[in-house]
């Protein structure tokens, strides 16, 4: 039975974000963990172990609850995939495991089709499957590809589990001065993005 975003707050939602060394994704589940606590919730952020080298795969995940959470293994049925390096699609299986009213953001201009992954899009529900331009924004913002606050705020608008000044919050924790606003800026821009991009699909299916 497919849950509603309302439904899906009261439940355990656990998140696994893939990316490589350097691209700041042990910080972007950090930072989700932060942005769970801004709003009540129980938070556990936490990286797989092996390399972390700059350019070598790594994962981190995210489980967020409305009770104390005491699982620490690494999440192996994710409701949330947030993909920050889309050259990982035909190296890892990033889509194992993913429940089929999950959600799955990636960083690229690319389609799912595009990309190579538009047959097993289809397995999973098509307005939770979307992507963003994040490294674009965040050049614009940052003058850095740093894409991972970008992914937040996106993550925010696809799902509504999470809020944009929940992401904002979280972000000055991680960040000061011009890199802090930078990122805010940035996740402001991916959040309405998505929500351009959704209200689109909606009007695609209602014609």
């Amino acid at each position: 039975m497919l849950c509603s975003p309302q439904e899906e707050l009261r439940q355990m939602l656990q998140v696994r974000f893939h990316g490589r060394g350097g691209q700041g994704v042990v910080t972007a589940a950090e930072m989700l963990s932060i942005a769970a606590f801004e709003q009540g919730r129980h938070a556990m952020a936490f990286p797989s172990f092996g390399s972390e080298r700059t350019g070598a795969p790594v994962v981190a995940f995210c489980r967020i609850d409305d009770h104390e959470i005491r699982l620490r293994e690494p999440i192996l049925t994710p409701d949330v995939l947030i993909i920050q390096d889309p050259t990982l699609l035909h190296q890892v299986d990033v889509f194992q495991g993913l429940k089929s009213d999950g959600y799955v953001l990636i960083n690229s201009t690319r389609s799912f089709d595009d990309l190579g992954v538009g047959d097993i899009a289809k397995k999973f529900r098509h307005e939770r499957l979307t992507n963003v331009p994040a490294t674009e924004i965040a050049i614009k913002h940052l003058g850095r590809p740093v894409a991972n606050a970008v992914l937040l705020g996106g993550f925010a608008a696809l799902s509504g589990l999470i809020t944009l000044e929940a992401v904002s919050h979280a972000i000055r924790e991680k960040f000061s001065g011009k890199i802090a606003e930078g990122n805010v800026a940035a996740a402001a821009e991916a959040y309405e993005y998505i929500r351009n991009e959704l209200l689109e699909l909606s009007h695609a299916q209602a014609d």
